[in-house]
């Protein structure tokens, strides 16, 4: 009987382990809809490949992220958000790159991440 109870528990514990690991990748899952988002910004064809190489790279250090250390995500979060914003100033126009800063932070406040 204590043996049945300890593997409950211990299957227990391991699920909700691995549903707080999901839970976590996909809060900093970024992936968006490029064709919404380039409609959204009026980006050009150009602008929309480098936009989109940016966005992949974003992507890639939040996922990054997701997966080190808790004490450590703040600080990769808070470098792959300004790496990301400094190029998109680069790429987007001042009125693209307003709009574009506004989605970001709602995204980022939204999933608790600012």
């Amino acid at each position: 009987m204590v043996v049945a109870m300890f593997a409950m528990t211990t299957m227990s514990f391991a699920e909700n382990e691995n549903t707080n690991a999901v839970a976590n990748v996909e809060t900093y899952d970024m992936t968006v809809n490029m064709r919404s988002l380039a409609v959204t910004l009026g980006l050009t064809n150009d602008q929309m490949e480098v936009v989109q190489d940016i966005h992949s790279a974003f992507c890639d250090e939040m996922m990054l992220a997701a997966y080190a250390k808790e004490d450590e995500r703040a600080e990769m979060v808070d470098k792959a958000v300004k790496k990301d914003v400094r190029y998109m100033h680069y790429v987007l126009s001042e009125k693209q790159y307003k709009k574009y800063l506004l989605l970001l932070n709602v995204t980022l406040q939204n999933r608790g991440l600012k």
